[in-house]
C-alpha cells in the first residue's frame, strides 16, 4: 500500500470531518472531499453486504432515471434478452458498488475473491509457446476482476481512458499493482500496447466500450449498427492469442467465476470483417450470461468525430 493511500484511508478509531483536511483539501468542491472518502469506506466493507447495497443501488437507478431506463430497454430488448431484465437491472448496481473493493484493497485480498478459473489452460498454453495475449473483456459481470487475477501473476498493460470525472481517476491508478500498468487511449497507448504483446506479454481491453475521434468502424451488434472500435482486431495482428474473459458474479457474494474462453474460429478477412467477427463472438459471450451485461451502457451512441450510420435513427 502506497503512502498516499495509507494517509487517505479512514481508520476503525477516525472520524471525518471537514477540520481533519488539510488546509488545502478544505477549499476543494465538497463531491471532490466526500466521494472518494466514501469509496474508501464502500471498499472496506464485506463483498456480500456490497452486492446487497448494489441490488437495492441498481434498481433505484432504474426507478429515478428515465434515460437510464429507456437506454437499458431499447438494448436488451435489441438482443432479444428481456427474459434477464429484473437480474441485470440488480446486477448493474452491483458491478457499481463492488469496484472501490477491487480498485483500493491490496490485491491479494482482491485476487482472494476469484474463487473458480475455467480455461486458465488457455493462459498455460499461450505462455509455454511465448505469444502474448490479448484479453477481450466486454461490460459483463466485474470485467475488472480479470486483469487483477492476471497480472497477480504476470505484468499486464490495459487499455485507459482516463474518466470525465477527475476525482476518479486517482482512485482507479491507485488501485493498480506493480504488474498492472496503464495505456492512455491514444497513439502513444497503441505503441504501449503493440510492444506488450509482441513482447510476449498480456494487453487487456473493453472491446464493446465504444471508440472517440472517427476511431471505429459501424458494425452489428445484436442486429443494429454500433460504432465498434477496430484495434482489438488489429492488435491481434501480432499473433497473440486472443482470450474472451469475464468474472461471473457468484451469488450471495461467494466471489467471482473467472471465465476464459478461445475465439470460436481464427480471425479472418480485412479490418472491418475481423471487427464484425469479434463483435460476432461478444454477443455470444454475452448470451452465456446477459444478467450481468451493463444494458444501460450506451453501446449505440454516436461519438464526437463519427457520422452517423446510413437509415438508423440519430442517437446521443
Amino acid at each position: 500500500m502506497t503512502a498516499a493511500r495509507r494517509s487517505l484511508d479512514i481508520g476503525d478509531n477516525s472520524t471525518f470531518s471537514p477540520a481533519s483536511l488539510p488546509a488545502t483539501s478544505r477549499h476543494l468542491p465538497p463531491r471532490i472531499v466526500v466521494l472518494p472518502t466514501l469509496f474508501r469506506f464502500l471498499a472496506r466493507l464485506p463483498l456480500p453486504l456490497l452486492h446487497n447495497l448494489g441490488a437495492l443501488a441498481g434498481w433505484l437507478a432504474w426507478l429515478l432515471s428515465a434515460t437510464y431506463r429507456r437506454n437499458f430497454r431499447v438494448h436488451i430488448r435489441q438482443a432479444g434478452m428481456m427474459d434477464a431484465k429484473a437480474e441485470a437491472i440488480a446486477e448493474a448496481g452491483k458491478a457499481l458498488l463492488e469496484l472501490p473493493k477491487i480498485w483500493l484493497r491490496p490485491q491479494d485480498e482482491v485476487v482472494g475473491r476469484v474463487v473458480r478459473v475455467s480455461g486458465w489452460e488457455l493462459v498455460e498454453a499461450a505462455w509455454e509457446a511465448k505469444r502474448g495475449i490479448l484479453f477481450l473483456t466486454p461490460h459483463l459481470g466485474c470485467f475488472e476482476i480479470t486483469a487483477q487475477y492476471y497480472a497477480a501473476r504476470k505484468p499486464m498493460t490495459v487499455l485507459y481512458r482516463r474518466p470525465k470525472q477527475d476525482w476518479l481517476a486517482p482512485l482507479i491508478e491507485e488501485g493498480r499493482g506493480a504488474n498492472l500498468k496503464l495505456a492512455p487511449a491514444d497513439l502513444s497507448g497503441v505503441r504501449r500496447l503493440l510492444k506488450a504483446l509482441k513482447g510476449g506479454e498480456a494487453v487487456g481491453m473493453l472491446p464493446d466500450q465504444v471508440p472517440g475521434n472517427g476511431e471505429g468502424a459501424w458494425l452489428p451488434f445484436f442486429g443494429r449498427p454500433a460504432y465498434t472500435m477496430t484495434l482489438a482486431a488489429r492488435l491481434a495482428e501480432t499473433g497473440a492469442t486472443v482470450l474472451l474473459a469475464y468474472g461471473e458474479r457468484l451469488q450471495f457474494g461467494a466471489g467471482f467465476h473467472l471465465k476464459l474462453f478461445p475465439l470460436s474460429a481464427p480471425l479472418a478477412g480485412d479490418l472491418t470483417q475481423r471487427a464484425a467477427q469479434l463483435n460476432r463472438e461478444l454477443e455470444t459471450l454475452i448470451g452465456q450470461c446477459p444478467g450481468q451485461y451493463l444494458w444501460g451502457y450506451n453501446r449505440y451512441k454516436v461519438p464526437a468525430g463519427a457520422e452517423p450510420p446510413a437509415g438508423d435513427p440519430p442517437r446521443s
